[in-house]
């Protein structure tokens, strides 16, 4: 399945780079035209941990610290200056003195890219947003999302849908594969104390791919978008300390053989595995659906991000194995067919004029079944395997699915910066959560929105809480933009708050000031 979606979109960019669709500006290039800046202050001041939807799904540029700020400048020359042109060029540089954070020093984006027509290669630290959500009032992708950090990687993609040919403009196709490498490990030092399990020179590998059928060049309001998101962490060194000043350590594979297999994982297990071998590598993804009926003055969508961990919970069966001699050979006559849990279900409605609402966002997340709560592996008596207990966003021996201790996926997945005991793990991986955001621009200089969201938590498989928890996190938010001769100028402020026993109890205030334009010389 893995190789069929990246064959089809290399064929894309293959085929998008043979023959150009458009004609070409004639003026030469210039690299600086269209060259913008940004400036911007924020202080968050709070009663116990800065509030959830306070310092989440905002790429990691947050501190959970009860008063904590930063002054950010960033210049970007963004690809669509060149949307004419066959070639395009892009830059950014986003730099960040915050204080209270786990940095003294960010450099929270660095990147250079280059498009020729509709393929993109782009190297270096760049925000991506999420696909197929509101990327202001969802809570959050369960695998590429917006939480932590960006990592530096380097990028092919297909950033826009691109519409396949003989297709009469129905069938578009967009996506990516990338390769990088995680930069928290010192964080990682310090948070544990070198007391707890930790990993050095983590390797990351994200691809993803995306159709969509439908038609905006005709009167037919409906379309239909899927895809599939897929992460790897690979390489590395695992420390786990023995509790007399030594550490075992697992050195895993970072050579040609291992990038190969995080593109196309082949069983060939971890450093730590002989008899029962897995996928090499942390493994997770998520199939996407999404579903839009763009009307003339609204956009009404549902969507549905199925998460998983493994490739028996990626197909929702795993095969099972021979008797005999042949007990370590798998048997594809014996199937285990997983239940079909685990989603986040959304369904946002869009209004296309300034209004009191213009946006409004409902989803439901559960993630309590994670393959179901048994783990057994076959044997030379008992052929049958049932591979449960996934243990969402944790691994054996990678920091799991974080950056910098903030989950790389969705925030209701508890990000390991909370905890106290100095290991980096979530905590709370099953539970039930649904979530309100709404949003509006009464008109062109105010904007509001406001965000809700209820969770019952269960802790882990491994390390249940001892009676369920709960938690209601609020958020509100307001912003102006001036004109005139204050023209570029925003300034915004929010509340939020935390009631319950899976973040505690939370309250605090955020002031942002930001200046932002386009040089015009």
């Amino acid at each position: 399945m893995t190789k069929k979606i990246l064959t089809l979109l290399l064929m894309a960019l293959a085929t998008t780079v043979a023959g150009a669709q458009e004609e070409e500006k004639t003026e030469p290039l210039r690299p600086l035209h269209g060259l913008g800046y940004m400036v911007e202050a924020q202080g968050s001041f709070s009663r116990g941990n800065t509030p959830l939807w306070l310092n989440a799904n905002k790429q990691g540029l947050s501190s959970i610290e009860k008063n904590n700020g930063y002054l950010r400048a960033a210049l970007e020359r963004p690809l669509r200056v060149d949307s004419g042109r066959h070639w395009g060029v892009g830059y950014g540089v986003d730099l960040v003195v915050p204080f209270n954070y786990t940095s003294k020093f960010i450099v929270q984006q660095a990147y250079g890219e280059l498009r020729w027509l509709s393929g993109a290669l782009t190297i270096g630290s760049k925000h991506y947003p999420m696909q197929m959500k509101d990327n202001l009032l969802s809570s959050g992708s369960q695998t590429l999302g917006i939480n932590a950090r960006p990592v530096p990687q380097v990028r092919l993609s297909l950033p826009e849908y691109w519409t396949v040919p003989l297709t009469r403009g129905w069938l578009h196709l967009k996506g990516h594969i990338a390769y990088g490498k995680y930069t928290d490990q010192n964080w990682q030092h310090d948070f544990t104390g070198r007391q707890q399990r930790y990993t050095d020179g983590v390797l990351y590998h994200s691809k993803a791919g995306y159709l969509k059928v439908g038609n905006e060049d005709i009167f037919f309001p409906l379309s239909i978008e899927a895809g599939l998101e897929m992460a790897t962490q690979f390489g590395g060194k695992r420390y786990t300390p023995n509790g007399d000043g030594t550490f075992d350590v697992l050195e895993n594979a970072s050579n040609l053989s291992a990038y190969w297999h995080a593109l196309f994982p082949n069983g060939s297990g971890d450093a730590s595995e002989t008899k029962y071998k897995n996928e090499e590598g942390n493994i997770l993804g998520s199939w996407m659906l999404r579903i839009n009926y763009d009307a003339d003055a609204w956009i009404l969508g549902v969507y549905a991000d199925k998460f998983f961990e493994d490739h028996s919970a990626m197909l929702q069966a795993n095969a099972g194995y021979k008797e005999g001699d042949g007990w370590n050979t798998r048997d594809y006559h014996k199937w285990f067919i997983y239940d079909f849990k685990d989603w986040l279900l959304g369904i946002d409605f869009h209004y296309k004029y300034n209004n009191w609402l213009n946006d409004l966002v409902f989803e439901y997340l559960y993630s309590r079944y994670q393959s179901g709560p048994t783990y057994h592996d076959h044997t030379p008596n008992i052929s049958d395997q049932v591979t449960g207990r996934d243990n969402y966003y944790n691994h054996h021996i990678y920091p799991g699915w974080q950056h910098w201790g903030q989950v790389m996926g969705n925030p209701l997945y508890r990000s390991p910066i909370y905890n106290s005991d100095g290991k980096v793990e979530v905590k709370n991986n099953r539970f039930m959560a649904f979530h309100l955001g709404v949003s509006g621009e009464p008109n062109e200089n105010l904007s509001y929105r406001v965000m809700a969201t209820y969770q019952e938590g269960f802790g882990t498989y491994d390390d249940p809480y001892t009676k369920r928890r709960h938690n209601v996190s609020v958020m509100a938010e307001a912003a102006y933009k001036f004109d005139n001769r204050l023209q570029g100028w925003t300034v915004s402020g929010a509340f939020g708050a935390d009631m319950g026993s899976i973040l505690g109890h939370n309250y605090g205030v955020q002031v942002t000031i930001k200046k932002s334009g386009v040089f015009k010389k």
